[in-house]
């Protein structure tokens, strides 16, 4: 299974390189089932290995100057600190078992898989349908501060909680708020996320040990992959990618929720 595991890291990385987002919700998944953590655990894991990842992709777009950083610095004001203040104060006060339905025991772990199957649905559905790109020139790049504070904040939470990096969220609102270029959107995605992901990482330095013999190399895999796919995204129709990703993250969700709820 680990070998699975890692081949499946390979695909999260180029992901992350081909369409700057997306990867991250494969992260929680393989290291629950292919590596057998917890949820919990898997949250802190899925911020370092996305982050590294991420940043190794956001310097690659920085290169061809594809970031913009004002964007970037807005967003990451309230994500930065939402996904801190989760990962340091909320995330070790919460209780294992959270809740009885009946004889039913709601833990924490299970709402975590159900959340991020949710996560993973709504993601899915945003790659699959397409959306008409806005016309965009050279000087249409207002960043709206209000709009990107609040963004900010959502796209946070859903780091904080759940390791995710939120690239689906990040994307469509800045091409469709901020009116960036696609490219441009894609390179400030990977940026915002590495940022979100590591400061949280570095929230769960405080609470957990984690296995750097198993962290390392999944993580080596992943940015080895988000080279590749930066590579590959110059020649394949990233559109169409995004396609065909969405619908394998739409299974996976859906097998998640059948296989917590029915199947354990």
């Amino acid at each position: 299974m680990e070998i699975a595991g890692y081949i499946a890291a390979l695909l999260i990385g180029l992901s992350l390189g081909l369409i700057g987002g997306g990867g991250s919700i494969l992260t929680i998944p393989v290291l629950v089932y292919l590596f057998h953590l917890s949820p919990g655990i898997a949250t802190g894991y899925s911020l370092f290995i996305v982050g590294c990842s991420s940043l190794a992709g956001a310097w690659k777009n920085y290169q061809k100057g594809n970031i913009n950083f004002k964007a970037a610095f807005y967003f990451g004001i309230t994500s930065i600190i939402t996904v801190l203040l989760i990962r340091k104060l909320l995330i070790p006060v919460l209780p294992e078992h959270l809740f009885m339905i009946g004889q039913f025991i709601v833990t924490k772990s299970l709402v975590t898989m159900l959340l991020f199957a949710c996560v993973m649905i709504i993601a899915s559905l945003n790659m699959i349908q397409k959306q008409p790109i806005p016309k965009v020139d050279q000087h249409d790049h207002q960043i709206h501060f209000t709009k990107a504070l609040i963004r900010g904040i959502e796209v946070g939470i859903l780091t904080g909680f759940l390791g995710a990096g939120g690239g689906f969220l990040i994307i469509p609102i800045l091409i469709f708020s901020f009116h960036l270029k696609m490219k441009d959107a894609i390179g400030t995605s990977l940026l915002i996320i590495a940022m979100n992901s590591l400061f949280g990482f570095a929230g769960d330095l405080f609470h957990h040990q984690f296995d750097w013999s198993l962290l390392i190399p999944i993580t080596a895999i992943s940015i080895t992959g988000t080279f590749i796919g930066r590579r590959l995204g110059q020649d394949l129709p990233g559109e169409k990618l995004k396609k065909w990703f969405g619908w394998f993250v739409l299974v996976m969700g859906i097998y998640i929720i059948i296989h917590e709820l029915f199947l354990k």
